[in-house]
């Protein structure tokens, strides 16, 4: 099966492709485009993998499923498109980096320059239907996406790997904690950031000096 996905990442995934739970979830994903309005638009639905390509990625964070607003979801995870109003979650997100290294919240919300510097923004679903959340949950994106992050850490080094909340922290069984640095916290949404889940925490600040330590460019957050 032909699946339009960033020449290293097919190379790296190239056996799931052909996994009948593959081959099911793409007949189910195009059956959902053609019924309903989802989300985000399919040449954007590998765009995480396009912008950040296997071999240069060098953190990874997780989200659970695209946003199922109109015009929000363009295949990162937290990110919308320049122009969009940014999610709470997302402000929240920036409100810490602000804490964290003193940055001016940026007005834009589309964190695509985060995935060229080699931020894997994955969501362990990667579409939805409008308007309706978890939607497209248990087709088998998730296998994909769990076979993803197996694969990272397997065959890199040091990489970073940012879980937020309960859903992202239980991905931890999947990473090899002697290889790479797992972060966790309680998710930006508002309901976590406003019970003292969320800020606090210096993650983007941990993540370059752990990529400094093994010689690894830092991100420009």
């Amino acid at each position: 099966m032909k699946v339009n996905i960033e020449t290293h990442w097919k190379k790296i995934l190239k056996d799931e492709f052909q996994k009948p739970y593959f081959q099911n979830l793409v007949e189910f994903v195009k059956d959902e485009y053609q019924q309903y309005i989802c989300y985000p638009k399919g040449k954007d639905i590998f765009k995480a993998f396009e912008l950040c390509p296997f071999p240069k990625v060098k953190v990874v964070i997780l989200g659970q499923d695209p946003y199922h607003g109109p015009g929000q979801a363009h295949g990162l995870c937290f990110s919308v498109p320049d122009g969009v109003s940014k999610p709470p979650s997302l402000e929240n997100i920036f409100k810490s980096i602000q804490q964290d290294l003193g940055k001016e919240i940026p007005n834009s919300g589309d964190l695509s320059s985060w995935a060229k510097q080699g931020v894997l923004l994955l969501n362990a679903t990667l579409t939805v239907r409008a308007h309706q959340a978890g939607s497209h949950q248990n087709k088998g994106w998730e296998s994909f996406t769990n076979t993803v992050i197996s694969k990272l850490s397997e065959n890199h080094e040091n990489l970073v790997f940012m879980l937020w909340g309960g859903f992202a922290k239980r991905k931890s069984t999947l990473i090899d904690k002697q290889k790479h640095l797992v972060l966790t916290s309680g998710h930006p949404s508002p309901l976590s950031a406003n019970r003292g889940y969320w800020f606090g925490h210096k993650h983007f600040s941990e993540a370059n000096n752990y990529l400094l330590e093994n010689n690894k460019s830092t991100i420009e957050w």
